[in-house]
């Protein structure tokens, strides 16, 4: 039996167990006159929380500044929400090495921090056991072409990627650009609340920029 000319209808008797409250079973997607008719067990697409380089660095050590400890709890309940609604949960490491001075980015900030193995590398106390066990992408510079690389591999089965954590106007945005281009028909979401810089203005200024490239900015 058929609905659309050449697609198989799916039987109303049948029943579709979601085996994985992490990440939703897709059964098959069919091609028809150049569209994509996507059919799913159990629930709807899921959501991708990007928690971007909540390193100690950025807290409290080299490149810390006040206010960046503020948005820690509330990252932290946004963490749990996603892993209640069965939601995927992925987080960046700024990762630097001992050659950080002769590198482009320590040429023009000359501070070396996040040194991979260091305490300053290390995820905050508050967060390290709400990510342990979830994908990590250690990344070299500000925005993380691992993470582009997932989010393109998945985008088909995303509905949106919210993206939080530090800095704003530096790494958050490299990664909210990233996967607006990766997941294009993925809302992705920076919630001003769970973001933070050293600057106010370029903070707000970053917020500006993300509405006016189609970001929801809560």
């Amino acid at each position: 039996m058929h609905g659309i000319t050449g697609v198989p209808s799916v039987p109303t008797d049948q029943k579709v167990v979601d085996s994985s409250s992490a990440r939703r079973a897709r059964l098959k997607a069919v091609a028809v006159r150049g569209s994509f008719f996507h059919i799913y067990g159990g629930n709807d697409m899921y959501k991708v929380l990007v928690v971007v380089d909540m390193q100690k660095d950025f807290i409290d050590g080299a490149l810390g500044f006040d206010g960046a400890e503020k948005i820690i709890p509330g990252i932290a309940a946004k963490i749990r929400e996603f892993e209640e609604a069965g939601d995927q949960i992925v987080y960046t490491l700024d990762t630097h090495f001992e050659n950080y001075m002769d590198t482009q980015e320590g040429k023009n900030l000359p501070v070396p921090h996040c040194i991979k193995g260091s305490d300053g590398w290390a995820l905050c106390d508050e967060l390290k056991p709400l990510l342990e066990g979830k994908k990590a992408f250690e990344k070299l510079t500000f925005g993380s072409v691992d993470l582009a690389l997932y989010l393109k591999e998945n985008a088909e089965d995303i509905s949106a990627v919210e993206v939080c954590g530090l800095v704003s106007n530096i790494c958050v945005v490299s990664n909210a650009v990233i996967a607006k281009a990766a997941a294009p028909e993925a809302e992705i979401i920076v919630d001003s609340s769970l973001t933070a810089s050293f600057d106010p203005k370029l903070h707000q200024a970053t917020l500006d920029v993300l509405k006016g490239i189609q970001v929801t900015v809560l």
